[in-house]
Order: C-alpha cells, then structure tokens, then sequence
C-alpha cells in the first residue's frame, strides 16, 4: 500500500510502498478515509521519541484518522466490516501511523465509531487536538460556570477546541494569540482575545479580569520562566497548566494526553451537540503530505489538514 514515510530520523518524508497490514485477534483493518496533520508528526520524524520507544523503519508518519473497517481480525471484537471509526493511532513500535491507505487497531484501543450527524472529514480533524481541549478540562483544571480561563496559544487545534467546549460550559476564556486570530477566537466563544504582538498581555488581562484568572492553560511557553509569567495572572488558589512540561514543581501542573476510546466517545458526543468543530484548512493527497509537513514545521495553520489516501 501507498505510504508517506522517512527512512531514518530527519530525513525527508516520502510516498513509498509498504505491506498492506493483516488485523491480528481483537483488531480491526481499517480502510482510512482521512488522515490529519500534526505537528507532533514531523517531530517524531525527526527523531523526538527516539531512545524512549521502539521504532520501526521505514517510519509511517500520522496519528490521527477517520475511516470505515475493512476487516475484522479473529476472537472478540466491537466492531464489524463497513463501521464508521475514527481515532489516533500510535502503539508500538512508532512508525505504524496514519499518513496511509490502511491502519490495524486493537478494537478496545483508542478508536471510536463515528456517530450519525458526525461526517468522516469532521472526526478525523479531531483525535489529539479535541481529546487533549476535553481532559484539560475534565481532569486538568477544576473550574465552574462563569470562571475565567486564559488561554494561551489558544489559535491553534487545541486552544480552538479548547476554547469551544470551554465556552460550552459557560467559561470565560481569555485567548491570548500572535497575530490576527482574533476576530476568529472571539466567534470560537472567547469573551476577550489578546493580541501578544500588540499589547501586553499582563495589562489587557489585568483589565478584564482584575482580581485574577481561576485558571491558566499554556499550550506555548517552553521554559519555566515564560510559564510562570502567565502564571502570575492567576488569583491565589487559581490553577495552572502546561502542555510543554514547562511548570515548576509546585506551581503547575505538566498536562499529558491519556487517550481512550471512551474519551473519543465523548468527544463524539460533543461534536454532534454542535460543541466543538475543528475547521480544515487545507486537503490533500497523499503524495502532497512531504510539502504540508515541511509548511506546517514554519507554523501559521488556522485550521487542520487532512490527507487523502
């Protein structure tokens, strides 16, 4: 099957061909519709996971995907041929992804059927973003309607999933983007949007929020000293969260994604009620994958992009 892949860590991605996969007891093959674009895809190709689990090369790139099963592997099993799943993929050994015409899942790992009302296009946009935004807010943060969340780097996939079902709920978020994203995080349901490159994010919060924000969520700061400036427009008691392992000990907590069927269940849910949507940006086919990649490493996406096998 058509494949896009590296051959050794930081070299250039690639369309090759590599064995259709065979579902073994308790999975499923599934034929894949759609895969989505993560940054954390060319990460792994260039070698961010490497020394921490087994690789297999040539390396299939892509976590997320939507698709319909194409086969069911022996013993038991929750899906049949012709089911509508989605999910993120990602087992060992690394190199088994999405960025192809096929993927084989254990049916009790991280997939879930597509609901009715939720097109394949839409689930596919929203594995790793959506599932991260959904247990931020459920085991992340603890917060109650109409407390306030500032949100950091909240225009890419998971601040924009993040900020939807925050507003869901009846938080307040606080987007604070680079550039002019927001007039479109204020339509996602943020209440206030700050420009970082136009003004300063401690006097504009300050402003809205005067005794403090109940929570801070950094999707950006890479080191402790940017995080703990965030940090710092929190009111005592607050809580603060980062997803780059940037919190000190003791003044935050270093966010990490437990993915589950059951969470991409709820997910689900939470599209269909109309609570979270991830726009695509852009849509290609396979063969294009290497050059969306290379775009996406310069950053600036408003959206996801999909791939076509």
């Amino acid at each position: 099957m058509r494949a896009v892949a590296v051959q050794a860590f930081g070299a250039t991605p690639e369309v090759v061909q590599v064995p259709k996969p065979t579902p073994g007891p308790g999975e499923v093959l599934v034929k894949i519709d759609y895969a989505a674009l993560n940054p954390f895809d060319w990460q792994v190709a260039d070698g961010l996971l490497d020394g921490r689990a087994p690789h297999a090369f040539p390396l299939v790139l892509g976590l997320d995907f939507a698709g319909r099963v194409d086969v069911v592997g022996p013993g038991e099993n929750r899906f049949v041929v012709g089911d509508a799943v989605y999910g993120q993929a990602g087992r060992p050994p690394v190199g088994t992804g999405t960025y192809a015409e096929y993927v084989t899942m254990p049916h009790d790992s991280t997939i879930a059927g597509v609901p009715d009302g939720l097109a394949l296009r839409a689930a596919a946009a929203l594995p790793t973003a959506g599932m991260t935004a959904l247990q931020i807010l459920r085991t992340g943060v603890a917060l109650e309607p109409g407390d306030s969340l500032l949100l950091v780097g909240a225009a890419g996939g998971v601040g924009s999933a993040l900020t939807q079902l925050a507003a869901a709920r009846d938080l307040r978020v606080v987007a604070v983007v680079r550039g002019d994203e927001r007039e479109r995080m204020r339509a996602l349901g943020a209440v206030l949007a700050i420009d970082s490159t136009e003004e300063s994010v401690r006097e504009a919060c300050g402003r809205a929020v005067p005794g403090g924000v109940d929570a801070v969520v950094d999707l950006v700061s890479a080191d402790a000293e940017s995080f703990d400036a965030y940090a710092s427009l929190m009111r005592p008691g607050g809580a603060a969260l980062s997803t780059r392992g940037a919190a000190p000990p003791g003044k935050g907590v270093n966010f990490r994604l437990t993915a589950t069927g059951a969470l991409l269940d709820a997910l689900a849910a939470a599209a269909v009620a109309g609570e979270v949507h991830l726009p695509v940006d852009a849509e290609y086919p396979l063969e294009k994958a290497p050059e969306a990649l290379e775009r996406n490493r310069v950053g600036g996406a408003r959206g996801k992009t999909l791939f076509v096998p």
